[in-house]
């Protein structure tokens, strides 16, 4: 196997989601985008069935590098978020401009975020896109930047510029015909994508390394030996995963060709991780290997 570029060794990418998303994958724009080109899929589609901040599908889309994204996350949060940006932009972005950055303001939003109504999409959405901004490494569950007594060296507004954050959301309705946002489970997204003409599908499930409660919905041993079932089922369609570097995934994908990346990840720290990619039979990934 091969190391294929990612993190700070990347090329210049756009930097296009609203969220921050702890181990998101935008670093991998330039290697995506060489899979989309090489496999004639620019004018196709471009699945997420884990989406969490769909930098990358994001970035693919804004570009004119394919021409429809799917958003899915079975988070209501995450979903209810993507539902108040693709479909109400300039309200979403009304709410950037008047939010309170301080502790009781984060408070109120935390609150709403636990209790709001799956439904109230816009609430709930931003009340999740409030704390992502707001707390340390984006995660939800984790606590303010700066602390609660506010006396770090970066306080609770250090990620959140409102006119960029604004930007971000005008450029998602602008492409907002374009993007089709689904709240079911990934392998539903799978199932029905994987056979459908000029579609790639990009999995980033949660890992086998749960470490530090950075992704907001976690997989059970079984969940993770679902996901190798259907994605091995159609070998011979278009798909590539990410993982965590461990035993459980070479066994799961040992039929197909892994390569191995390396991220560097800032949950309180950078981190350098190395990960693996794992790739369907059907996909040219021939240039992939000089994206040193």
């Amino acid at each position: 196997m091969t190391g294929l570029r990612g993190g700070r060794g990347a090329l210049k990418r756009p930097v296009l989601s609203p969220l921050r998303y702890p181990g998101g994958k935008s670093t991998l724009y330039q290697n995506l985008l060489s899979v989309v080109r090489e496999n004639n899929l620019t004018s196709g589609t471009y699945v997420e069935p884990y989406a969490g901040g769909a930098g990358a599908a994001l970035a693919l889309l804004i570009t004119g590098q394919v021409q429809h994204i799917v958003i899915n996350d079975l988070d209501p949060a995450i979903f209810a978020f993507w539902w108040a940006v693709v479909n109400e932009p300039s309200a979403f972005s009304r709410l950037i401009d008047d939010a309170k950055l301080d502790m009781h303001e984060w408070a109120r939003q935390k609150e709403i975020y636990l209790t709001a109504d799956r439904q109230d999409y816009m609430g709930l959405g931003f009340a999740t896109f409030y704390l992502n901004r707001t707390n340390r490494s984006g995660a939800l569950n984790g606590g303010v930047i700066g602390g609660v007594k506010q006396q770090g060296r970066y306080k609770i507004d250090a990620r959140f510029n409102k006119p960029a954050l604004v930007e971000r959301v005008r450029l998602v309705g602008i492409h907002s015909k374009k993007i089709a946002l689904l709240n079911i489970d990934g392998l539903d997204v799978i199932a029905s994508y994987a056979d459908r003409p000029k579609v790639l599908i990009y999995a980033d499930p949660p890992y086998f390394d749960r470490s530090g409660s950075l992704y907001l919905n976690s997989f059970t041993p079984d969940d993770h030996c679902k996901l190798a079932s259907v994605l091995n089922l159609h070998a011979q369609r278009n798909w590539l995963l990410t993982y965590d570097n461990v035993p459980q995934v070479h066994a799961l994908y040992a039929s197909r060709r892994r390569e191995l990346i390396s991220l560097n990840y800032s949950a309180h720290r950078v981190v350098k991780a190395q990960e693996v990619m794992v790739f369907s039979d059907a996909l040219v990934t021939e240039s992939l290997t000089t994206l040193f």
